[in-house]
């Protein structure tokens, strides 16, 4: 199925247009939520060759699919927990993104595992490790290594002498989760989905028991609409059980959220050659390399505030820095944090009251005819839990639903990557950049690339770094806007940029130019832009304050107090139970 280049470009006349097409298409799948798992449907329903809408509240990522540990990974931890089928699962998608899928998105990283029990250990945690190297199928990633104690100090000297008595070294990846998703979106309306973000769903569209659309209204303007299809998935996540109850029909499953906050520190602060991860008495934390800087969580706590803007605590954060210390020969302190982030991971309820070991399964279920929802998973396994979301709304379809093709779609970006690598000095000699920046561009936009850079022509000025966050060239942010589906600072700031972490102002120094750079494109006037840098500045403000806070409910208080970007959003009302 072939489309033109600007078929798959998500910038303001695409948004248009899905909004005219909404009101007078009959669609045969509409896909409720912008993540990765929704966005993964919406791909995985246009390449059977199915007429598929994508509708997002908010943004592509907003939730949980920008707030993750940025990893595309198999889960070492759940082999413990004898969840054999999960790991080989998310090894296998691992290995599908590394190799073909989204080469120039997922990266390996090696990991070392420090050592602290004599004779025992070893043994145990290679034993894991040879299941983790081959139950995929692994290619692209170095089987595991072991070293001694003064091998594992060598690698990692910013560790105690007395936190390891050896070490052993495996792989796994690293992933900028919301470019990600955004990416698999953008893949989708390549081939045909119309995707269409800040548009809720406030109800469903009923004809006697079935379901036969969804009421949409948008979340700029507050105009309403309605769209019409043959089934509906709800992807919504964390707010799975809030649009279930819209539908009035009882849900087949419920979904718990559990709150990970995640610290980032100068990568200066911890010498080591590779990622660490650690034990900790109830699960896991993770010290992960990310550009300049090192990512460090997660926490795991039940959450049952506001699902939209999750808020970290001063005791979040403690602990983080407690746990991690706990190893390092030079300490972190709070001064040390350039960023913090809190994410609501979608567990399915049931199976213990511990969010940490709650199932990472997910669960596929024909809630009504017409209705079908999705919950739980891993982000690692989007494209297995889109593909098992289609062949259950396959029913609801008259026509005939081809097989899902997903794992022979390279996303956008992916095809000519390799040969573009090598081809960093040519490509910085033809841009007047740096070959530095050329690796920066191609490890986000991959072989999009040459698109990202014709917005520059004749405006070399946007071949120039952003003024407080020199890691982004401005022609970056332009083009969020212009093809990415970008539309609020808060969108450029915190997911097509991860500026928002990797600075200690998190951003709200180079927003009034970012808002100058893309007031064109979107059509601001002095007054839209005063008021985006307002909106923006008050989120940063409300997020550094309630980080001060000693538990969910003043933090959650604080944060939410902060303006949304977004004038016409409507809270969802709370499900019971």
């Amino acid at each position: 199925m072939t489309k033109k280049p600007e078929s798959q470009a998500l910038g303001p006349e695409q948004r248009r247009a899905a909004w005219e097409r909404f009101g007078k298409d009959h669609f045969d799948v509409v896909v409720i939520g912008g993540g990765v798992v929704g966005a993964g449907i919406a791909l995985d329903a246009a390449t059977r060759g199915l007429q598929v809408a994508l509708v997002e509240a908010r943004d592509l990522a907003s939730g949980t699919s920008s707030r993750s540990s940025k990893m595309f990974h198999g889960g070492l931890r759940y082999l413990e927990q004898l969840e054999f089928g999960l790991v080989r699962e998310a090894l296998r998608e691992r290995e599908l993104a590394l190799s073909m899928l989204a080469p120039h998105l997922v990266k390996p990283l090696r990991f070392l595992y420090p050592l602290t029990h004599r004779v025992w250990e070893r043994p145990y945690v290679a034993s894991g490790l040879v299941l983790y190297d081959t139950m995929g199928g692994a290619k692209s990633v170095p089987g595991q290594h072991h070293l001694s104690r003064h091998g594992a100090l060598r690698l990692a000297p910013g560790l105690k002498r007395s936190a390891l008595i050896g070490g052993v070294t495996y792989y796994d990846t690293v992933v900028d989760d919301a470019r990600h998703t955004m990416t698999v979106a953008r893949t989708a309306a390549h081939y045909g989905a119309v995707i269409r973000t800040s548009t809720q769903v406030v109800g469903f569209l009923r004809e006697a028991d079935r379901v036969v659309g969804v009421k949409i209204r948008d979340s700029e303007d507050g105009r309403t609409g309605e769209v019409r299809a043959h089934v509906v998935i709800n992807a919504t996540g964390v707010w799975t059980d809030e649009v279930q109850a819209l539908s009035n029909n009882r849900g087949r499953f419920h979904v718990r959220a559990s709150k990970g906050v995640h610290i980032v520190v100068p990568r200066d602060r911890i010498v080591s050659d590779a990622a660490i991860i650690l034990r900790t008495p109830t699960s896991v934390l993770f010290v992960i390399p990310w550009g300049a800087h090192w990512i460090i969580g997660t926490t795991d706590t039940d959450w049952n505030l506001d699902l939209a803007h999750p808020a970290a605590t001063k005791a979040d954060i403690d602990y983080l820095l407690d746990r991690v210390n706990q190893v390092l020969v030079t300490p972190l302190t709070h001064d040390d944090i350039d960023g913090v982030y809190a994410g609501l991971r979608p567990l399915l309820a049931g199976e213990s009251d511990e969010t940490s070991k709650l199932s990472r399964e997910h669960a596929v279920a024909r809630v009504a005819p017409g209705l079908v929802g999705i919950a739980g998973g891993k982000y690692t396994t989007y494209r297995v839990m889109a593909y098992d979301a289609m062949d259950e709304a396959a029913q609801d379809i008259p026509a005939r639903v081809s097989p899902s093709i997903t794992e022979k779609v390279p996303l956008l970006g992916a095809d000519g990557y390799f040969a573009l690598v090598n081809q960093t000095v040519q490509l910085a000699e033809a841009y007047g950049v740096h070959p530095y920046r050329i690796k920066h561009l191609l490890d986000r936009y991959g072989s999009l690339i040459d698109e990202v850079m014709a917005m520059a022509a004749g405006k070399p000025e946007l071949l120039q770094p952003i003024t407080d966050a020199p890691s982004y060239l401005q022609v970056e942010v332009v083009y969020a806007a212009a093809a990415e589906g970008a539309l609020h600072l808060d969108d450029i700031l915190a997911r097509r940029t991860r500026i928002s972490i990797e600075y200690s102002h998190r951003g709200s120094h180079c927003a009034e130019q970012v808002a100058q750079l893309v007031a064109p494109v979107l059509g601001w006037d002095e007054d839209e832009i005063d008021r985006e840098v307002r909106t923006y500045q008050a989120r940063v403000d409300a997020e550094v304050r309630s980080q001060t806070q000693p538990d969910d409910a003043s933090a959650d208080a604080l944060r939410i107090a902060a303006p949304e970007p977004r004038p016409e959003i409507l809270e969802p009302v709370r499900a019971e139970g």
